[in-house]
């Protein structure tokens, strides 16, 4: 190159970086679960508000948890489930949001939103609506029924998961019993665990994340699973069905918060808003088969994605699902409850 070429690549490095166009571009951290975000979403986000996304990854609420508890920091919005936004709102982890910044909250589907723990959205947003049920292989498993009693089928012994969380794994032993998730009841309790450690018999194992695969694979026969989980492999392997137990089971919202120590606060309530667009909601819900309670967003989706009845169950499904709360000093009796499950034969 020669020195008159040198000299003028220095010069234009010196204007850009003068005139400030080499200045690096503001990152916004995301923390949240696995395939929660259309990537595609995340890049029109980065373009139109010329910044970076980066996301880091958690597989349970009780994992972020501990690690922010821990000392981590750098993360500018969290997808945490209600419950977890609860105990995480009442030990000052997170900021209040500014409604002025978030001119879509009026998107929010009212009905989801009077279920919701913070009906206010003071300090978090709805994200995603979640039922949590049973998935199985239609030609594998002869006379099912939806019932939680099917993890007692000795045939399916090793063919079967359970979630790897004490309150959704409990729980469903709980409403399998007549008994409210969130009873604080010894005896009730008592009876939850027997139960639970009857079905473990029979499963291969507690898992979050790869049960989801093992089911389209034909490596498990039945699971225990979140419903955007179970509708996205459902797509891929048309013997998958799903079913909400009769018995009863967990409906949870996981919600958009800022943590305490976030930087891009500005950044991070443009996210928020992003999501609230009803175009933006509906490529979400149509991607991880998570509701995105953002009621207007429905007449964007497919004639397929409105009608199913997992994403929009009738009324006599609803009637029997109950929010997971927070119970206060209670949770710590999940918790015991779960290392003697987890310890227990």
């Amino acid at each position: 190159m020669s020195g008159r070429r040198m000299g003028w690549v220095a010069g234009a490095v010196a204007l850009a970086v003068g005139c400030g166009c080499a200045e690096k571009k503001p990152v916004l951290h995301l923390y949240t679960w696995s395939d929660y975000v259309k990537p595609e979403l995340v890049q029109r986000f980065e373009r139109e508000n010329h910044c970076r996304v980066v996301i880091d990854t958690y597989d349970s609420n009780e994992a972020m948890y501990a690690k922010l508890r821990a000392g981590a920091t750098g993360y500018d919005l969290l997808f945490p489930s209600s419950y977890m936004v609860k105990i995480m709102d009442e030990q000052g982890m997170l900021r209040r949001l500014d409604p002025a910044q978030l001119p879509n909250l009026r998107n929010i589907d009212p009905a989801y939103l009077a279920m919701a723990v913070d009906r206010a959205m003071d300090h978090s947003v709805p994200y995603t609506v979640t039922l949590t049920g049973l998935g199985y292989l239609g030609g594998k498993v002869e006379n099912f029924e939806p019932t939680w009693a099917m993890l007692d089928r000795e045939d399916l012994r090793g063919r079967m998961t359970m979630l790897n969380d004490h309150r959704e794994t409990i729980g469903a032993a709980l409403k399998f019993l007549g008994y409210s998730l969130n009873t604080l009841d010894d005896r009730e309790l008592a009876e939850a665990k027997a139960v639970v450690l009857r079905w473990k018999k029979n499963l291969a194992k507690f898992e979050n994340e790869q049960y989801k695969n093992g089911l389209a694979s034909g490596e498990f026969r039945l699971v225990h699973g979140y419903s955007g989980d179970l509708m996205l492999v459902q797509s891929e392997n048309e013997d998958i069905q799903i079913a909400i137990p009769r018995e009863g089971a967990a409906l949870s919202f996981d919600d958009m918060v800022i943590p305490a120590g976030a930087r891009q606060i500005e950044l991070a309530h443009r996210f928020i808003n992003f999501v609230l667009d009803p175009h933006v909601a509906a490529e979400l819900t149509e991607f991880i088969y998570f509701l995105c309670p953002n009621e207007v967003s429905y007449q964007h989706l497919s004639a397929e994605l409105r009608e199913d009845p997992i994403l929009f169950p009738p009324p006599e499904v609803v009637e029997k699902l109950e929010m997971i709360g927070d119970l206060g000093e209670g949770n710590a009796k999940y918790a015991k409850l779960w290392d003697e499950i987890k310890a227990g034969e």
